[in-house]
């Protein structure tokens, strides 16, 4: 089975939030859009918290949340999956993105927030004993936004997903 490959992040110079991810699902790398899966909640929680239309073109979402200063990525720049759950990710296969870069290009990131507890995990492994030790960020785990994390009702995913305001406040 061949390495998946991720997509670049969505970032701009001034984003203050990381979301991260593991890696696209099947049918975000056939559509080249994150989180594209129709019942992957992400878009709808981020239009909620936010303030803009979770059904609005892909371009338009990207630059609302670039807009926002948050920036969305991938744990993982490349692996072997055979499905698009996180438990089918060969661990001998995981390649890291590369954070040394990313927050070099966005010094003002300092709040990471995790979609789920296998973004999380990844990132402590593969990433954490690369980086120098900031004491100014802040790690918030969140429930995945995956139709996989079914048991979650979406008010509380919701509620939990404030976190990724910068400053308690959308701007």
């Amino acid at each position: 089975m061949a390495h998946i490959h991720g997509f670049p992040p969505i970032a701009s110079r001034s984003a203050r939030v990381l979301i991260l991810g593991t890696m696209p699902s099947k049918v975000s790398l056939r559509e080249r859009q994150y989180y594209a899966h129709p019942q992957n909640g992400f878009w709808r929680i981020l239009g909620s918290t936010l303030g803009f239309d979770p059904k609005n073109p892909y371009e338009v979402r990207v630059a609302s949340v670039r807009s926002a200063g948050i920036a969305v990525w991938d744990v993982l720049r490349s692996c072997i999956r055979p499905s698009s759950l996180d438990s089918a990710i060969e661990a001998s296969s995981v390649v890291p993105n590369d954070f040394a870069m990313f927050f070099a290009a966005h010094p003002r990131v300092r709040r990471i927030c995790f979609n789920g507890a296998k973004a999380e995990a990844l990132f402590a492994r593969y990433v954490s004993p690369g980086l120098p030790a900031d004491p100014a960020m802040q790690f918030v785990r969140l429930p995945s936004t995956s139709p996989a994390n079914a048991g979650l009702p979406f008010p509380e995913k919701l509620r939990a997903w404030q976190a990724v305001v910068p400053d308690g406040s959308a701007d």
